[in-house]
């Protein structure tokens, strides 16, 4: 088992010998730079308290009804209450349910797409699961594929829409058919949908509505994963859930007994309160709009609807990392670091812009970036 450096490893190790300056803007890393809402963070004060108690791994009641609330009001899905898992952010159910549902299976297979969330390679490492790689290129509109020979090899097929990094968005009508395929090849899909609520004017999609669509109304073979993290400017409160065949969800939360997950009382607390509001979620979303219409206009670059990354295409993206640091103090992320050679490295030339501060720092940054391109 030999797992990879994380791509912030990769990047302290091409910049280490480029000297620290003060004002350094970091557009490397996808964490909301805007303030956590006050009343979320008043609620977690209020319930500090609860730091006495265990907290049930499957999640509080009252979280579950939040989670169910926003699922309906977002998605106009009624789930019922075993169709969902309250979850400790998503990167450990990203990392943990794939050993889970590969365990036991022989001639393991994976497929997700390049670039990539690096925690689906770790999975994949764990699990001593083959991967096929869906490359995301200009030429493919960044749009995951599969043949149908890779399809019958699949047990599990990781989607990521809408798609860090590249902010591309797979319409209902796509994800509808990636639900057929999943029901066909008999293969489970998970759609990672962690940037549902960042987008400009038209909501994406869930993996869930697409199900609905197809007429699987019992979600068999579908999963959907979304957080609090970028939605609410929260990544510290680590809330999210996992929806979906509730089968599946079944076996995973007698499973989770035993990984150690639960969040805090008092974090859940904060979380249900977000998770039971949609108002505030208006600001953050405005800004990142506005973000990416200032990087449309001075970079000259279509931007997506969803996310809050500009993937930029740069030539060298090495290269081009280091001078804008040296010269600019601005630092940015290689998309070869992102990505794996599958016959090419669909990262390469990219560099990943994380538009996560206010207008003034990412116009100063923008028109600072544009000298170099």
């Amino acid at each position: 088992m030999e797992f990879q450096p994380y791509p912030f490893e990769k990047l302290n190790a091409l910049i280490k010998d480029i000297p620290q300056k003060e004002g350094r803007i970091l557009l490397t890393i996808g964490e909301p730079q805007f303030k956590t809402p006050e009343f979320i963070c008043q609620t977690l004060s209020q319930k500090a308290a609860l730091l006495n108690k265990y907290p049930k791994t499957s999640g509080e009641e009252s979280l579950k009804e939040a989670l169910l609330g926003f699922v309906q009001r977002r998605f106009g899905i009624d789930l019922p209450l075993e169709s969902l898992i309250p979850t400790f952010g998503t990167r450990e159910v990203l990392f943990n349910f794939p050993q889970f549902y590969l365990f036991g299976k022989k001639n393991k297979v994976m497929a997700y797409p390049n670039p990539f969330y690096q925690i689906y390679e770790g999975a994949a490492i764990a699990s001593r699961a083959k991967v096929i790689h869906m490359n995301l290129t200009k030429e493919n509109d960044f749009k995951p594929k599969l043949s149908a020979k890779e399809m019958q090899e699949c047990d599990l097929v990781i989607l990521n829409s809408p798609n860090n990094p590249t902010g591309s968005t797979l319409s209902l009508e796509e994800l509808k058919k990636w639900v057929e395929w999943a029901l066909e090849y008999d293969f489970l899909l998970l759609n990672d949908e962690c940037y549902s609520e960042i987008y400009v004017d038209s909501k994406p999609a869930s993996i869930l509505e697409a199900s609905y669509a197809a007429g699987n109304y019992s979600f068999k073979n579908i999963l959907a994963l979304n957080s609090i993290s970028k939605r609410s400017s929260a990544p510290g409160l680590r809330s999210g859930f996992i929806a979906g065949d509730s089968q599946i969800l079944k076996q995973y939360a007698q499973y989770r007994t035993y990984v150690g997950c639960a969040s805090p009382l008092p974090l859940q607390e904060a979380a249900r309160a977000a998770w039971s509001d949609d108002e505030h979620t208006l600001y953050s979303r405005e800004q990142y709009a506005k973000n990416l219409q200032l990087a449309k206009e001075i970079l000259g670059v279509e931007v997506p609807n969803t996310t809050f990354y500009v993937w930029l295409f740069v030539g060298d993206d090495l290269e081009f990392t280091r001078n804008l640091l040296q010269k600019e103090n601005i630092a940015v992320l290689p998309g070869s670091f992102l990505s794996r050679e599958n016959g090419v490295n669909p990262g390469s030339g990219y560099v990943r812009l994380a538009l996560v501060y206010d207008q003034e720092i990412i116009k100063d940054a923008l028109l600072r970036i544009k000298k170099w391109l």
